[in-house]
């Protein structure tokens, strides 16, 4: 109950920044949706086309739909010159309207087609204009049934704001998505309950309203109107400019997974004890991250070589450690972003079995996999099988299994552990490794590149001594095996299980950097390539 309780804490802001873009969302689709139901009541024509249009989207999973509005905007963006952002609010907003629009429409021109002609006809009887007409006559007749509408687009939008997360955007999606990654089921249902308590007030008092104006009592109505705006106020006040002396705020990202959101907390806290304000937004995918940094809407998250060199660089090749960490400094400073140097441990790809397994079989490598991988199934993170890594080891060993399956990194191992998968695309820096006591196969031919995390700050942030003073302890300071641990202390199942805020507690502790850092070592700008780690073995 108690952990229930502080999930419940973190609900406030997230809360607000959901109704944030959901309502907005909900207010954009019923003033593009009711004079388009107006329009298509009066022309067959349009109403097919555009009922048509409408129920396509809804045919799009909202998590695709949300996706799909990067690459757009980006493009927009880059044709007009810049300025219009790509991620955060302007996608989830676009892409939450769309969805909100069928349900207005519907109900509106089904309402708008079954009025009596009777009245219709009597309207043009006394005389009234058109206008006349749709204001006294076809607007309180239709009214209940668009609020009906609206009622249900107001569920589904709310709903579908969870996952505005992923594209960068706070809403109680990060709770879920948090508790998902970490096994932290207080997170999800904190996340579940704030959702569906916020569906299910807005559906109320959406169905008040229609009450008051199927059944003409216009306090009914109107009270409803003023109770939804007062608790959209009441809810987004975590969002009200604060008086006060001022601190400055800063975003930290992390991206879907234990290691991301302990490493988040531990800069969080270290920034937090420098005087700024501190907010995260979690469970960015790789691409989100990097280009939110570029745009300064993140100020710093952690990433990896190897994803940044093939991913976003789209290099093929694997040179040596130093000379890619070089290589990645200089590019990502052609695209707004610093890196301020890698952290001192490994987070590498790296093909994982069960012992028994792999002994029974012979299989030490990635070249031994390949010999008996048409008989065993593949388990993978979510981003793997459609990364240029997978294609680049796939293609060096000829690798082909007989199933690969993505599951979300928690759920990767339990797949190996239950048998659903033979062999895992694990992570070097994982304490499972160790606590499942899994056979690390090699790698031969060194398709896999370095993988070092580093520490990537937006351009602006770069220049702020204050703020990278409070970041520069950290470089060359965690060790591979103090990571592993701490991301084994959010990952188990046992009731030694703790929160990545508890986890990066004790790496702080741990690495000697917790506080101040008295201990760590100033360093210059070109003193991180010299200290890299010697091995990458996991």
């Amino acid at each position: 109950m108690s952990a229930f309780l502080d999930a419940l804490a973190r609900v406030p802001p997230l809360l607000a920044q959901h109704v944030l873009v959901s309502m907005a969302a909900l207010l954009l689709g019923i003033v593009i949706a009711v004079p388009l139901a107006f329009a298509c009541a009066r022309r067959p024509g349009l109403s097919r086309v555009v009922l048509g249009l409408a129920s396509l989207v809804q045919t799009i999973p909202a998590l695709a739909l949300l996706a799909l509005f990067y690459p757009v905007l980006l493009s927009l963006s880059g044709w007009v010159g810049g300025g219009i952002p790509a991620l955060g609010f302007l996608p989830s907003l676009l892409a939450l309207t769309l969805y909100a629009l069928l349900p207005i429409l519907r109900n509106g021109v089904t309402g708008l087609i079954g009025l009596d002609p009777a009245v219709l006809q009597a309207a043009d009887a006394v005389g009234m204009t058109r206008a006349q007409k749709l204001r006294l006559v076809e607007v309180p007749l239709v009214a209940p049934v668009l609020a009906a509408g609206i009622r249900t687009a107001a569920v589904w939008t709310i709903g579908a704001a969870t996952l505005s997360t992923t594209v960068g955007q706070p809403s109680l999606g990060d709770l879920i998505f948090a508790g998902l990654q970490t096994q932290a089921w207080a997170l999800v249902l904190a996340g579940c309950f704030a959702a569906a308590l916020l569906a299910l007030t807005v559906d109320a008092l959406i169905g008040l309203i229609e009450r008051g104006l199927a059944t003409r009592r216009k306090a009914l109505w109107i009270g409803g109107l003023v109770a939804l705006a007062l608790g959209c106020a009441l809810a987004t006040q975590p969002l009200w400019p604060r008086s006060g002396p001022a601190r400055q705020r800063v975003v930290i990202g992390a991206k879907n997974f234990s290691e991301q959101y302990i490493l988040a907390r531990l800069i969080g806290d270290r920034l937090t004890r420098a005087g700024y304000d501190v907010s995260y937004r979690d469970g960015l995918g790789s691409t989100v991250a990097f280009e939110a940094t570029a745009g300064g809407r993140v100020d710093v998250y952690v990433d990896y070589a190897g994803t940044l060199w093939t991913t976003a660089m789209h290099r093929h090749d694997s040179p040596p450690r130093a000379a890619m960490l070089a290589a990645l400094k200089d590019w990502a400073a052609t695209r707004d972003v610093a890196m301020l140097g890698p952290l001192g441990f490994e987070n590498a790809y790296a093909f994982a079995m069960k012992a028994p397994l792999a002994r029974r079989l012979g299989v030490t490598s990635l070249a031994d996999l390949a010999r008996v991988a048409p008989r065993l199934k593949l388990g993978s993170d979510l981003e793997f099988l459609d990364r240029p890594e997978w294609a680049a080891v796939r293609d060096a060993y000829g690798l082909r299994f007989a199933g690969m399956t993505p599951y979300s990194p928690t759920f990767m191992y339990r797949a190996l552990g239950s048998g659903r998968a033979d062999v895992i695309s694990a992570f070097s820096s994982d304490g499972r490794i160790a606590a499942d006591k899994l056979t690390v196969l090699s790698d031969p031919k060194r398709a896999i590149p370095g993988y070092d995390a580093v520490l990537l700050l937006a351009k602006d942030r770069a220049g702020d001594a204050k703020f990278v003073a409070a970041l520069r302890p950290m470089l060359n300071r965690i060790p591979v095996e103090a990571m592993r641990e701490a991301n084994y202390r959010v990952d188990r199942d046992d009731a030694a299980k703790e929160s990545p805020e508890a986890a990066a507690r004790w790496l702080a502790k741990r690495v000697g950097c917790k506080g101040s850092c008295e201990a760590a070592r100033t360093r210059s700008r070109g003193d991180f390539v010299r200290d890299l780690p010697a091995s990458r073995e996991p």
